[in-house]
């Protein structure tokens, strides 16, 4: 079992986000839904491990703010 890893862990952030938009340009807000969704869906099979992939939903809920 591993732990989310929650720190600063990706080489080169700035250019993944960058790459991440570039990915996103000219898609409708539904084809860019939709590419979000194959990307968690692509990571999660990556991670593989339940705990870690529960936890990362919690977090991201967590950091979600309430609607108005």
């Amino acid at each position: 079992m591993s732990s989310l890893e929650t720190a600063p862990n990706i080489a080169g952030p700035d250019d993944f986000y960058a790459e991440l938009l570039a990915a996103h340009e000219g898609l409708s807000k539904a084809e860019s839904d939709a590419l979000n969704a194959r990307l968690v869906l692509l990571l999660a099979n990556h991670v593989g491990d339940r705990e870690v992939l529960c936890a990362a939903l919690a977090a991201a809920r967590a950091a979600t703010p309430p609607p108005r």
